[in-house]
């Protein structure tokens, strides 16, 4: 429909190419057809299903996807999409405005990416004008270190690289051994106690780079998400206070999808004052064994490579071996 097409000068000279909004539910199997395409190109590991994209956009807080989102068809083919969002963080205090671009490898490298950032720098600019010039304000996307194509589109248009993260694995063998400290206990997580362990994993993170306050819409979707497994998280407490979590969980889209027997060993935490202590190196091996005896052989987590706490030292020291470099790109508006 004529409302829905989107202009573009400059747009490639490419047969049958054109630029739309997003129309709705009817677009989330074309987007993971399209996820789908791009990670088998770039060797990435996705399990992305139709009920996990419809829990994330029923939950959105910082994207309107009638405004936000821009789609590329070749006659009438979805081959392309993105989308933008702007929120605030705290630490450090940056107004964040963030895109990305998912494209079908055959259609890559002919001035598609290009176009599709530059309108969602464009809108983004457009939010940016009707906020608060209350601190610095970054366009920022995200790449990994396999991607050199897209990286290298990314630095020609501006782009810097201002943050590494890795994903790491390691098989279940071997587990060390850890305990937690005297007078510190773990109970298995009870339903009533859900929200607090998810509020302290989220006071805990509130030094981290890059932090941004969770919306009321981030629990729910979290809550409604195929990660919520709180059977398997690992909680340490002092009395009723909690001081520590590993918010496990086991993907079995993934695990089928790429016959792994992989579990997820993430949201690690500590909160402050209870730092230095062992409590982390000790709910990870009581995770590891948790894995094990469900029957994984072996276990991943992400980590920023340069987290205040030392954790990337932690998890090798666990065993854990760097697999994928992910990289945060930013540019200042």
């Amino acid at each position: 429909m004529k409302e829905l097409e989107i202009e573009i000068t400059n747009a490639p000279q490419i047969e049958g190419l054109k630029f739309r909004k997003f129309v709705g539910e009817s677009d989330f199997p074309k987007m993971i057809a399209i996820i789908e395409a791009a990670s088998r190109a770039d060797d990435e590991e996705r399990s992305i299903t139709l009920e996990d994209i419809k829990n994330d956009y029923a939950h959105l807080t910082h994207s309107d996807p009638s405004q936000d989102m821009i789609f590329a068809e070749v006659k009438d083919q979805a081959i392309a999409y993105s989308r933008c969002e702007s929120y605030q963080e705290e630490n450090p205090n940056h107004r964040i405005y963030a895109h990305f671009v998912y494209i079908k490898p055959e259609w890559r490298d002919q001035g598609i990416e290009q176009v599709m950032i530059k309108w969602c720098e464009t809108r983004l600019k457009t939010v940016a004008s009707e906020q608060p010039r209350d601190s610095e304000r970054f366009l920022q996307t995200f790449s990994t270190a396999q991607k050199t194509g897209f990286c290298q589109i990314l630095e020609e248009l501006g782009y810097h690289p201002a943050r590494f993260g890795f994903e790491m694995s390691r098989p279940l063998e071997g587990i060390p051994s850890a305990e937690l400290p005297e007078g510190i206990e773990a109970r298995p997580a009870q339903e009533q106690h859900y929200r607090d362990i998810w509020n302290a994993s989220i006071e805990a993170f509130r030094d981290h780079w890059g932090f941004a306050e969770p919306t009321e819409e981030d629990y729910i979707s979290y809550k409604e998400s195929k990660y919520f497994q709180p059977e398997l998280w690992q909680v340490a407490w002092k009395d009723d206070q909690i001081v520590g979590s590993v918010l496990n969980y086991i993907d079995h889209d993934y695990n089928q999808k790429y016959g792994k027997k992989r579990g997820w060993t993430e949201e690690i935490t500590t909160q402050r004052k209870w730092r230095r202590h062992g409590i982390a190196r000790a709910l990870i091996v009581r995770s590891m064994h948790m894995h094990k005896a469900l029957g994984m052989t072996q276990v991943a987590l992400g980590v920023d490579t340069n987290n205040p706490t030392g954790a990337l030292k932690l998890y090798e020291s666990l065993g854990y071996k760097q697999d994928k470099t992910f990289i945060t790109y930013r540019k200042e508006i």
